[in-house]
């Protein structure tokens, strides 16, 4: 039973760590400063794309390798109410098919990040190599 529990942990880890960290790379790939604009056009600090896409890509990281799985996680489900309430709240559950997707990516994404901030990951994680003996918090 733990066994399967942990696989399953892990598989949603590393789905959610590969998606972030490449939601993250294409930010900054196709040209950070639009994302930067964006922000300030629907009343962000531009800055905060910086910030966004830093968090995504060192956190699907973190994610991929099992590093702070919690706190990240615990971060990148603030990042997901915080997208979800000022941007895609508005287009409704599906979208409105005018602007794009959504929230319905948003939330199943909010609930992996979570799950694994309440749980843990655990396998084939870093932080059990790194801490091993301590009581970890992931």
């Amino acid at each position: 039973m733990i066994k399967k529990y942990e696989a399953g942990t892990l598989i949603l880890r590393v789905v959610l760590g590969l998606t972030f960290f490449i939601h993250g790379l294409v930010k900054f790939q196709s040209g950070i400063e639009n994302i930067a604009g964006w922000f300030d056009a629907i009343g962000l600090p531009g800055f905060l794309a910086y910030g966004v896409a830093l968090l995504e890509m060192v956190g699907g990281i973190a994610l991929l390798v099992g590093f702070g799985s919690r706190i990240v996680s615990a971060l990148l489900a603030l990042l997901m109410i915080g997208a979800t309430l000022k941007v895609k709240l508005a287009v409704g559950f599906i979208g409105d098919g005018t602007m794009g997707a959504g929230y319905e990516l948003d939330l199943a994404f909010l609930a992996m990040a979570l799950f694994i901030a309440i749980n843990g990951s655990k396998m084939l994680a870093l932080d059990q190599i790194l801490f091993k003996g301590q009581k970890s918090s992931n």
